[in-house]
């Protein structure tokens, strides 16, 4: 999987730094998640369907990964 070139910050990073967040970019075949404090360190992938699910479940009320 080739590195996406363009990240983007969570506009839920907080205040600051804005170190405490997630950054995405997406592909035409996935969409990558990175963390921003180790840019260089794992990426998660995922097909655009399943990022959409994956999203929605984090927003449930009935979520454990909150």
């Amino acid at each position: 999987m080739p590195t996406p070139d363009i990240w983007q910050k969570s506009s839920y990073s907080g205040g600051g730094e804005g170190n405490a967040c997630v950054e995405i970019a997406t592909h035409p075949t996935h969409i990558a998640i990175r963390d921003s404090k180790t840019p260089t360190g794992a990426i998660l992938a995922f097909p655009p369907g399943t990022f959409t699910t994956f999203v929605e479940a984090l927003k449930s009320p009935h979520s454990t990964a909150r």
